[in-house]
């Protein structure tokens, strides 16, 4: 059963309740870098909305690579009680959407490899697995300035939307 969600863009209001689903949904080492991340001034955060609650969000990253734009969603999280209800395809696919209006030449993705329900998420809106060789065929190089920008951990796989 899918919940009906709104997507919007956040706003400073909605930073405790996205503490909340920070704490809630990442593991402790994880939680210091997405708080970071959510209050910091880079990219946009897209939280989702329903009956005037915020269950979720995104955060998208813009970034340049040998004078190209991308994007990333970089972290995706929904509240514990409104998970397997489409709230994540919907921030997924507005993410996507707003970064390629944004003139991205391509969007990314980054996430732990043991994360199931992301993987699977991400799938479903058009993500596929790219491994070091396609990307060091697109980025030569500078690999390894994408891998910095997406904030990189060894223990994630990286995907690009069809």
């Amino acid at each position: 059963m899918n919940l009906e969600v709104t997507v919007r863009q956040a706003t400073p209001s909605d930073i405790p309740k996205l503490k909340e689903i920070i704490d809630l949904s990442f593991p402790r080492f994880f939680r210091f870098f997405a708080s970071h991340s959510v209050n910091s001034e880079e990219g946009k955060v897209l939280v989702s909305e329903s009956q005037g609650a915020v269950v979720g969000f995104a955060k998208l990253i813009e970034f340049k690579v040998g004078g190209c734009k991308y994007g990333c969603v970089l972290w995706l999280a929904v509240h514990h009680k409104h998970r397997r209800k489409g709230v994540a395809s919907a921030l997924v696919k507005a993410g996507t959407e707003n970064l390629k209006q944004d003139s991205s030449e391509a969007v990314f993705a980054s996430v732990n490899r043991r994360n199931v329900a992301s993987l699977r998420v991400l799938g479903l809106q058009g993500f596929k697995r790219i491994g070091l060789l396609d990307l060091w065929r697109l980025f030569s190089w500078r690999v390894f300035e994408f891998y910095g920008d997406i904030w990189y951990s060894p223990t994630e796989v990286v995907l690009t939307h069809d």
